[in-house]
């Protein structure tokens, strides 16, 4: 987006209707879910295009790269499909330069406050059912003075807040600096001023880097929080999901991070339906999920995805409505979870920044909230208060999720 305005081009990021002239839509092809959502963006603006609303129509990212000559096949509207790093070629099509000078700036998609780092690409894990490796290929790290630049240029920008982001964050460094080094990198960026916040997606549990663990607790601005994505609980579905990490492993890694950083926030993403999965197995996931308490859980139901290990090698076993049911049961059982840790916070004073403002309140975050996908606070209209800032909140109620508060 920075090179197309740079390139002379209004830019409009998910416009809420059809203005421009060219489209360029970004798919993911990760699970059947989201692939259909990209099908059904391109199939949309390719009646656009047929009805002379759109003049040209291009369709790059990770369901391109993955089914690029089956898309063609399907959908000639689009004048051209690329895959998931062809920014360069889709701007010599359009007959513009990319500008090298600029490679670090970047044109937010996000409120101004807040931004997403991509510090890595692609995945050298072989988990059974994750299509990532096929899609992005092996594992490349950025380097740590590229992500401090792009970091430096968004401070720059007036971004106080950042998510760290790979499909491995853990696994950070191996590749060009021959050890794991996303505790020194998290360091190096906690130490550039105007950075108020860091928060790290997504951790891999399997070797992980315990020195990340002495960074956090010691940097005021590394936020008590880590996503790491534990898939199950069982030994036998941790073997057929090929994680590499056994049950008790898991709970004393657990147990390490909760001590070493005191007051920290886990979030975890467990899965249904896996191959193989029965009832004893997922009788365990909750009674682990009930042992480990985790603040925040997400959950998604398997995806029988081509070319994997699990599409190759399992039969699919598991019934749709029976994932359904395991998965209401699971977000049942955290929901409640999650209240009882929310009523723990009332009484408390949190530091909240504010996303935006709603018709009866402001709504912000603490530290232990990631945007869109983690609980919010709901703040009473008592003062004017101003997007991007922080303020003392009070905490005077909970519900399911989200907190209440006052300044």
């Amino acid at each position: 987006m920075r090179q197309f305005t740079a390139n002379g081009f209004s830019v409009a990021h998910d416009a809420p209707k059809t203005g421009g002239e060219i489209v360029v839509i970004n798919t993911c092809g990760f699970i059947e879910s989201a692939k259909e959502e990209s099908i059904s963006t391109i199939l949309q603006f390719g009646e656009a295009k047929k009805n002379k609303r759109i003049r040209k129509l291009f369709v790059m990212g990770c369901l391109s790269e993955r089914y690029k000559k089956d898309l063609e096949k399907l959908i000639p509207e689009v004048d051209k499909f690329y895959g998931k790093f062809n920014w360069k070629e889709l701007l010599s099509d359009l007959g513009k330069p990319y500008h090298t000078e600029l490679s670090s700036e970047r044109t937010l998609t996000t409120p101004a406050h807040y931004a997403y780092v991509k510090i890595a690409e692609g995945c050298d894990r072989k988990c059974s059912y994750c299509s990532i490796p096929l899609i992005t290929g092996k594992y490349q790290s950025r380097s740590m003075e590229e992500i401090e630049a792009e970091i430096r240029q968004l401070v720059s920008q007036g971004v106080k807040e950042f998510q760290l982001i790979a499909q491995d964050l853990t696994y950070y460094g191996k590749d060009i600096y021959k050890k794991f080094s996303i505790g020194e990198l998290t360091g190096r960026i906690s130490d550039i001023p105007g950075v108020e916040w860091i928060r790290l997606h997504y951790a891999y549990p399997a070797q992980f880097p315990m020195d990340l663990l002495k960074v956090m607790r010691e940097k005021d601005n590394i936020c008590k929080y880590l996503d790491i994505a534990l898939q199950h609980s069982s030994d036998a579905m941790l073997k057929k999901m090929r994680r590499h990490i056994t049950r008790a492993e898991m709970v004393e890694l657990l147990q390490t991070i909760r001590r070493e950083v005191p007051g920290i926030h886990l979030r975890t993403t467990m899965m249904a339906g896996h191959p193989g999965e029965t009832d004893a197995d997922f009788a365990d996931m909750l009674d682990f999920v009930r042992e480990m308490r985790f603040e925040r859980l997400g959950a998604f139901s398997y995806s029988a995805e081509e070319g994997t290990y699990s599409y190759r090698n399992y039969k699919e076993d598991v019934a749709p409505e029976i994932k359904n049911k395991r998965m209401d049961e699971l977000m049942s059982l955290q929901e409640q979870i999650a209240l009882e840790i929310n009523e723990k916070k009332v009484g408390q004073t949190l530091r909240v920044i504010i996303d935006r403002e709603e018709s009866d309140f402001y709504i912000g975050r603490t530290e232990y909230d990631s945007p869109e996908i983690d609980p919010e606070v709901l703040i009473e209209k008592t003062q004017k208060l101003i997007p991007g800032e922080f303020y003392a909140v009070k905490i005077t109620g909970t519900q399911s999720f989200d907190l209440l508060g006052m300044i």
